[in-house]
């Protein structure tokens, strides 16, 4: 009976110890594959943090349809979650306006101040922190490679989401269009049926590339942009390496697997106590460029040896 009593009591101390942590996850698109889950648990777990032992992660999806996402966050809310990562611009500003109490670590945010989901990158000054693919030059770099790709590019079409208020700045703060003496096309889409008539309208106007951004409503509904734009003959700039794989010609992006090891190391972070507002918000520091010759192949683009040479990724 003693040693039964002590075994019971090292339990109810055990169980204590190893109280599970809840968080929430939040994301405007489909449910990710195991594949797109473990990269983000891979690197929460080398930070101790093992989902179904210590950690609980509560995850809403809203499907590509926005005006889900506040019925999400009372959600995530009731459920009394210590931190809620929201994937991406639109979903960390839903957030924000839920609550004001809770963490929240952005992640993948295009311009957190310019959206106005922090006052200052290097003090937030919030409950917001997270990760930023914001780069002074990743827009000029992006289309010096494509000049070199194809040089007589003179005209790109972009695909800008209206709920992203980041994808309206652009937009605005370029009326003529003209970025490193190219000429931008801008095609808004609210929703995805919008991007039946946005990819063949890019087309009409004379647009010779078009650039997908990695914007979930466009994410989600790459195979449908890829599908008309292959009919007619455009060929697709990229934002990451997943695009590419599945038919965008060439991709230029921060490195994903390094901001998803910045954005696990910010929820172990607040997890053990620190606050967002001191946790400044993290641009990326590595990028990665990439060619699809299979998909130039298609299209009749002949990739020139330099471009295949300084790839960090090429798919045959």
């Amino acid at each position: 009976m003693a040693g039964s009593l002590i075994l019971a009591t090292f339990a109810v101390k055990t169980q204590r110890t190893v109280q599970s942590r809840r968080i929430g996850w939040l994301w405007n698109g489909p449910p990710p594959t195991p594949a797109g889950t473990d990269r983000y648990t891979n690197h929460l777990r080398a930070l101790g943090w093992t989902e179904g032992q210590n950690l609980v992660i509560e995850r809403r999806y809203a499907n590509g349809d926005d005006t889900q996402l506040p019925g999400l966050v009372q959600q995530l809310i009731q459920l009394k979650v210590e931190l809620i990562v929201a994937e991406g611009t639109v979903v960390a500003l839903m957030a924000k306006r839920a609550t004001g109490s809770i963490p929240i670590v952005v992640a993948r945010s295009g311009d957190p101040v310019r959206a106005g989901l922090v006052t200052n990158l290097a003090r937030p000054d919030s409950n917001v922190t997270g990760t930023s693919t914001m780069s002074p030059e990743i827009d000029f770099k992006r289309l010096q490679l494509l000049r070199e790709l194809l040089p007589a590019v003179r005209r790109v079409g972009e695909l800008v989401v209206l709920a992203n208020p980041l994808d309206r700045l652009a937009s605005a703060a370029r009326p003529d269009g003209v970025l490193d003496g190219i000429q931008l096309i801008y095609f808004p889409v609210a929703q995805a049926r919008d991007l039946d008539d946005a990819v063949p309208e890019a087309a009409r106007r004379g647009a010779q590339a078009l650039h997908v951004s990695a914007e979930p409503l466009l994410g989600e509904n790459f195979r449908q942009i890829l599908k008309t734009a292959q009919h007619h003959s455009l060929p697709l700039l990229v934002d990451n390496s997943g695009a590419l794989e599945i038919g965008g010609l060439m991709s230029y992006g921060p490195d994903q697997e390094e901001l998803n090891r910045q954005l696990a190391y910010y929820v172990d972070a607040i997890l053990r106590g620190a606050k967002p507002s001191d946790l400044p918000i993290q641009q990326p520091r590595k990028f990665e460029f990439g060619i699809n010759s299979r998909a130039g192949k298609a299209l009749g683009i002949a990739i020139p040896r330099s471009l295949l040479l300084r790839a960090d990724k090429v798919i045959e």
